[in-house]
C-alpha cells in the first residue's frame, strides 16, 4: 500500500460519489415535490449511458455534443414521463406510484436487454485511454471530465433551487403544497419541472459515466438501489443531505473495495441504511418532506 494508491482510491471514490449525488439529488427532488419514489430512476441513468454509446460509437458524434444531446433528451423524457404517468399521482396514492414506477423500470430494463442483449459495451471517445499523472496518481481524462460534469450538475441544481424563483417554488411546493397553491404557485407546473430536472440529471450521469464503466442494460439497478439508500440515509426530501451522504458513500466504497474486498463495497450503503432506519428513521438530515 502506498500514498499514491490511497490517493487513487480517493479520487475514484469522489467520481463515484459525485454521480451517486447527482442521481440521489434527482430522486430526492422528485420525491420532495411529488411525494413519489421513482423506482425507475436507475433505468433512466441506463438509458442515458445507452444513448451515449449509440451516439458516440454508432453515430460517430463527438463527446461534447453527446453530453448536450443526451441531457436535453433527458429533459424531454422527463416532460413526457410527467405528462403520461406521474402528473396525476402527485401527492396521492403512494402505493400506485410505487407499482407504476417499478413496472416502468422493469419494462425499460427488459426492453434494453431484448434490443441490445446483455453484452457489455464500451464507449470509445476521442480521449481514448489518455491520462495525466499527478503526484504518482494516474488520472484518465474521461474520469476527470466525468467528475467535472458531476460538479456542474450539482452546482447547477443548487443554483436553481436556492437562487431562482423556480427553485423557490419547488421548495414551497415540497414544504406545503396547499399553501403554495394559495399564494399563486401552480404545483403541476412545478412538479413537471422537478421531474424534467430529475430525469435530466439521470441522463447526464449516464452519458458522463458511459466512457468510464461498461454499458449494460442492467447497469441502472445497482445505482437505483444505492440512490434509494442514500436518500433514506440523508433524509427523504433533503437534497443537501443526500448529496453529502452520496459523496461520503462513494469514498467509503472505494476504500473498502480497494483495501478490504470489492464484494463488501456494495454492502456498505445497505448496512448504513438499515442502521439509520433503526435509530433515526427520518434520516441523518431529514426533518420531514423538504428540499
Amino acid at each position: 500500500m502506498t500514498v499514491a494508491y490511497l490517493l487513487q482510491l480517493l479520487i475514484n471514490g469522489l467520481v463515484l460519489g459525485a454521480f451517486y449525488a447527482l442521481l440521489a439529488t434527482g430522486l430526492s427532488l422528485i420525491f420532495g415535490v411529488l411525494e413519489i419514489v421513482n423506482f425507475a430512476h436507475g433505468e433512466f441513468y441506463m438509458l442515458g449511458a445507452v444513448a451515449a454509446f449509440l451516439l458516440i460509437d454508432v453515430g460517430q458524434l463527438d463527446y461534447w455534443s453527446t453530453i448536450a444531446v443526451v441531457t436535453v433528451a433527458g429533459l424531454a423524457v422527463g416532460w413526457l414521463l410527467h405528462r403520461a404517468l406521474l402528473g396525476g399521482l402527485a401527492g396521492r396514492n403512494f402505493e400506485r406510484s410505487l407499482l407504476l414506477t417499478l413496472g416502468l423500470g422493469m419494462m425499460l430494463q427488459n426492453g434494453a436487454l431484448y434490443l441490445l442483449t446483455a453484452t457489455p459495451r464500451l464507449v470509445h471517445t476521442e480521449f481514448g485511454m489518455s491520462a495525466i499523472r499527478l503526484a504518482g496518481v494516474r488520472l484518465p481524462w474521461v474520469r476527470l471530465l466525468a467528475l467535472g460534469w458531476a460538479a456542474v450538475g450539482l452546482i447547477g441544481i443548487w443554483l436553481v433551487l436556492y437562487r431562482t424563483r423556480v427553485g423557490q417554488a419547488m421548495r414551497a411546493v415540497a414544504e406545503n403544497r396547499e399553501a403554495a397553491l394559495l399564494v399563486g404557485i401552480r404545483p403541476e407546473r412545478v412538479a413537471r419541472l422537478a421531474v424534467m430536472v430529475g430525469i435530466a440529471l439521470c441522463a447526464l450521469s449516464g452519458a458522463a459515466l458511459a466512457p468510464v464503466y461498461a454499458v449494460t442494460p442492467t447497469m441502472g439497478l445497482t445505482f437505483a438501489f444505492k440512490s434509494f439508500a442514500i436518500v433514506v440515509i440523508g433524509g427523504f426530501g433533503s437534497i443537501g443531505g443526500a448529496a453529502l451522504v452520496a459523496v461520503a458513500l462513494g469514498v467509503i466504497e472505494a476504500l473498502v473495495g480497494g483495501l478490504v474486498s470489492i464484494v463488501l463495497a456494495d454492502v456498505v450503503a445497505f448496512v448504513a441504511m438499515i442502521l439509520v432506519l433503526l435509530f433515526r428513521p427520518l434520516g441523518l438530515f431529514g426533518t420531514g418532506v423538504r428540499v
